[in-house]
């Protein structure tokens, strides 16, 4: 028996180990089709020629939940910890790094704002109680703003919960009923951010090389700059099979023929598929799914077939899926030094600074130095996004579109009032992601597959597109539930996946809700 992933993300790296760890199949009998040089998706982290650093994103994680996560993690050894899992690494580097934001929302006026009241009025919170008491076949493809009043969204709690989790007032309701329940027992504590944790250094460093390491040691071929661009399937009554695989080298082609007993997992669709990076005097380029053909797979073998799903239903509104992030590096502490005075946050331990009234609804993180692998001492690198950068800047007069690394500083410091002195020497590098939150907009219940559809003889799918009851998007726990549970599936594996923690039927956790819902 062979398996083949197509795509080396998270998912399809995951995957390979369950197969590896709890179905015995050896690791040369795994092949990983990725189209770009590096691996690990969406979990990137790269230092760029110049020697700035570049994040697309920061993966929160949360030891009360991604339950999936933990148990692949805690087979993986550390690379920096000797004798550790990667799993008792990072609950060792929170330990030691507790995380206790004291300047969650910031307004125009460079005050911290009162966060410990969510800001509800009556009609508030008998509108997200309702919506989070619909069924799903009863919320549908609606909007989040079907359901709550235009007064919601002007809330302390709405201000911290969608710059948290990156939601839009015209995403899925569905998939903000989801986030509720999984993470209610976050609510109380969302001015905080007590709940959520953080790896050692960024997740490419902290996660995609040590299982990438472990998955090399046991023998899986790892295959780069090979794009899988077609999939030939026979039928068997109902049954469909994969039999071919397509692939494109370097503009040659190759057919790979699928033997019965062997495997497919695909990771269709991606979240920063079509991202691009600018400079400091020179914005991303605005770049769609035709300049990468990224979503061209999933397309084209869902045509006909609608148990594997509908992309357009996720790919067709870039101006309501995408945003921009941007990581600073910096070679003065000046800026360090006054954020962490003004937040009251040692760097690592504060979590997410809002600027509630930014027009581009920008938020920064500093990270605990060093932040990657290999990091010169007297380098500092910190993250930052905006949900609104189509939008005309504050203290900048152009959308955050149109910028380069030196507009984001300038709109930074005056949001801070700090002198733009501070950035001497940094290197401020914009990232444009016109889908990060595709997997968000609203949808028929349709519109994702199942990991393993019900026709499914050897397909399976393995990413953030997939439908799995109960668990949320937008999270590492995701694509490694979707692997394990297609894994599973098509290897009859008698070993029980981790259940979705349910502590929205905790009493203490509900009380504790309604305590800070009318506070």
């Amino acid at each position: 028996m062979k398996a083949y992933f197509i795509g080396g993300g998270v998912g399809s790296l995951a995957g390979a180990a369950f197969l590896i760890r709890d179905a015995q199949l050896p690791g040369r009998n795994i092949v990983i089709y990725e189209a770009q040089p590096l691996l690990g998706g969406s979990l990137d982290g790269v230092q760029l020629a110049n020697g700035a650093y570049s994040l697309r994103g920061g993966r929160m994680l949360t030891t009360d939940h991604y339950e999936c996560t933990w148990d692949l993690l805690s087979s993986i050894p550390s690379l920096e910890r000797a004798g550790m899992s990667v799993r008792e690494e990072t609950v060792a580097f929170n330990q030691e790094n507790p995380a206790h934001s004291r300047a969650r929302l910031v307004d125009r006026n460079r005050f911290k704002v009162d966060v410990s009241t969510m800001g509800f009025s009556a009609r508030d919170r008998l509108e997200l109680l309702r919506l989070t008491e619909a069924s799903e076949g009863k919320l549908g493809a609606s909007r989040i703003t079907d359901w709550l009043s235009p007064g919601f969204f002007e809330s302390n709690f709405w201000y911290m919960w969608q710059t948290t989790f990156a939601f839009q007032p015209w995403h899925s309701a569905v998939e903000l009923k989801r986030y509720l329940h999984r993470f209610m027992n976050e609510f109380p504590r969302i001015e905080t951010l007590a709940g959520v944790k953080r790896t050692a250094y960024n997740q490419y460093d902290a996660i995609v090389r040590p299982l990438t390491d472990w998955l090399k040691e046991q023998g899986v071929q790892f295959v780069p700059g090979t794009r899988v661009t077609d999939m030939a399937f026979e039928r068997d009554g109902e049954r469909v099979r994969v039999h071919q695989l397509v692939l494109d080298r370097g503009g040659r082609t190759a057919n790979v023929g699928i033997e019965d007993g062997d495997l497919v997992f695909f990771q269709n669709g991606s979240m920063t598929d079509a991202s691009s990076l600018g400079s400091m005097t020179e914005p991303p380029p605005r770049l769609t799914k035709v300049d990468s053909q990224g979503w061209a797979l999933w397309e084209k073998i869902a045509r006909g077939r609608p148990e594997f799903g509908n992309p357009s239903a996720f790919n067709a509104s870039i101006p309501e899926s995408y945003w921009l992030s941007f990581t600073v590096t910096c070679r003065d502490p000046r800026f360090f030094d006054r954020m962490e005075a003004f937040s009251g946050n040692r760097a690592g331990t504060g979590g997410l600074v809002t600027f509630k009234d930014s027009n581009w609804l920008m938020s920064v993180v500093l990270y605990r130095q060093p932040h990657f692998v290999g990091q010169p001492e007297g380098v500092q690198v910190f993250w930052g996004y905006a949900l609104h950068p189509d939008r005309v800047g504050n203290f900048v007069a152009r959308p955050m579109s149109d910028c380069g690394g030196a507009d984001i500083l300038k709109e930074l410091c005056g949001h801070l009032n700090f002198d733009a002195s501070v950035f001497d020497d940094a290197i401020c590098v914009p990232c444009r992601m016109p889908y990060i939150t595709s997997m968000f907009m609203p949808r028929a219940a349709t519109d994702r597959p199942l990991p393993v559809p019900r026709n499914s003889v050897n397909l399976a799918f393995v990413s953030q597109f997939v439908e799995i009851p109960d668990d949320v998007v937008f999270t590492v726990e995701y694509s490694v539930r979707a692997a394990q549970t297609a894994v599973y599936q098509l290897m009859k594996i008698d070993r029980p996946i981790p259940s979705v923690t349910r502590h929205d039927k905790s009493l203490a956790v509900i009380f504790a809700t309604l305590e800070k819902a009318f506070a």
